[in-house]
């Protein structure tokens, strides 16, 4: 038995060995940089070369060139135009009666231009509406660049606390084989004394092959993980990052109701229904303005020149000018924009019902936030204590293994409780920290790091 143990030991430390081997030389051949972030300089990084939010700051310039556009619309138009014919005519001579016949010359030139200013004085107010439409749509769109910004930093926070739970995970696991190590040493002097058998040297052997295994986990999905986030802070790929510690303070100064107080205020989300629903009463009062009339007044200024000549002399040309006014009525809007009205203000419940599920819906998702970050609070203080008692248990079980009254198993299994308490404690601060993150996002605020 103790010899297939044995035997079972070498193979999986080669194979460990073979493994790490096959681990490291990726490394070695891409020249990894290793590169430490903080929480904070992570989030701005990622900020800076996001691609996402990058895409969402294009809709904001958009919406500003659509608003100037609107802007255009109130200056006048112009337009000019020159015309030049030249005829020829073959039968020159008219004969409309007994006297003498009427003759024209062979060839004729002229040359004609125009100049016309226009300008819309008054169309039922719908250059108004359209430029305070233009502008809830620019205000829209730095809503979405907000809203994208929060859930990038939510993301990549998230992903930042998933590489620092990873890498407290390898350090707790790393004092853990120290501390094997520690005991294997010692387990192998009693056994050149005789005080245990070979076999209870081979279990810690053992153990250490598991935790070594699980190491090897961690460091397969620690290299995920560290990808990922390499492409969402734009960092060349092959790049390790480490992360730095986390603040110890979990206290909440706030209770439910200021979050959801906070919320009401705050959400994007119900800025844009606010927005939205102001929207539609622009356009609702733009397609009423299509039933009055509408007034404007234009310039004309004339250039005919009927000698051809581009030049002319005295008296060869005239330029007429005019100035007028223009009034129009579709009287038949007053009709057939009824049913355009009913749409839209159809559409306007519809926007303000929307916007009152939304609230319900930010009112679930801080009630759960809140439960969830009180709850991490509550598991970190229990898991501080589980660590005084195993650490103390621990101390005990140690005592009692040296002086030959407890067996290897309990100190074994002693050990393995003391360092999962600790995994656990780190684990459980990073949960933390993502739920007062996601908490605080949940209530519109931005994210301060």
């Amino acid at each position: 038995m103790n010899t297939y143990i044995h035997t079972t030991i070498k193979k999986q430390l080669k194979f460990l060995r073979a493994l790490s081997l096959m681990l490291i030389l990726p490394f070695l051949a891409d020249a990894q940089s290793v590169k430490t972030l903080t929480l904070p300089e992570a989030v701005q990084l990622g900020l800076a070369n996001s691609k996402t939010l990058a895409l969402s700051k294009t809709k904001v310039l958009q919406a500003e060139a659509a608003y100037q556009q609107v802007l255009d619309r109130a200056l006048p138009t112009a337009s000019a135009s020159g015309i030049y014919n030249h005829a020829e005519i073959p039968n020159h001579v008219l004969q409309l009666g007994p006297g003498d016949p009427i003759k024209l010359p062979k060839s004729a030139d002229a040359i004609i231009g125009t100049l016309s200013v226009q300008e819309l004085i008054f169309a039922g107010n719908k250059l108004k509406y359209a430029k305070e439409s233009a502008q809830l749509v620019k205000k829209i769109a730095g809503l979405d660049v907000s809203k994208d910004e929060d859930d990038i930093t939510i993301a990549i926070i998230d992903a930042y606390l998933n590489l620092y739970k990873l890498d407290a995970s390898k350090s707790v696991i790393k004092q853990n084989l120290n501390a094997l190590n520690t005991q294997y040493k010692q387990t192998q002097r009693f056994f050149e004394q005789g005080i245990v058998t070979k076999n209870e040297v081979l279990r810690i052997q053992l153990q250490q092959s598991n935790v070594e295994l699980t190491a090897l986990d961690i460091d397969k999905n620690r290299n995920v993980v560290n990808y990922n986030l390499n492409i969402m802070l734009g960092l060349p790929e092959q790049t390790i990052i480490q992360t730095t510690a986390l603040p110890n303070d979990f206290s909440s100064q706030n209770n439910l109701n200021s979050y959801l107080d906070s919320a009401s205020n705050n959400r994007v989300e119900l800025k844009k229904a606010d927005l939205q629903t102001q929207l539609i009463a622009k356009d609702i009062a733009s397609i009423k303005a299509d039933q009055l009339p509408t007034l404007g007044a234009g310039l004309g200024a004339y250039y005919i020149n009927p000698g051809g000549h581009l030049v002319p002399s005295k008296s060869e040309f005239i330029t007429p000018i005019t100035l007028g006014l223009t009034l129009s009525w579709d009287f038949g809007t007053l009709w057939t924009t009824k049913n355009k009205v009913a749409e839209a203000s159809i559409k306007q419940q519809g926007a303000q019902i929307g916007k009152s599920i939304i609230a319900d819906q930010i009112k679930t998702e801080i009630n759960q936030n809140y439960q969830a970050y009180i709850q991490a609070i509550k598991k970190i203080d229990l898991l501080n204590t589980a660590i005084q008692q195993a650490s103390e248990n621990d101390k005990i079980v140690q005592s009692k293994y040296e002086n030959s009254i407890s067996p290897l198993t309990d100190r074994l299994d002693a050990n393995t409780q003391l360092f999962q308490a600790r995994i656990n404690l780190e684990l459980a601060k990073a949960d933390a920290q993502l739920a007062y993150y996601n908490l605080l996002k949940s209530t519109g605020k931005k994210i301060t790091l």
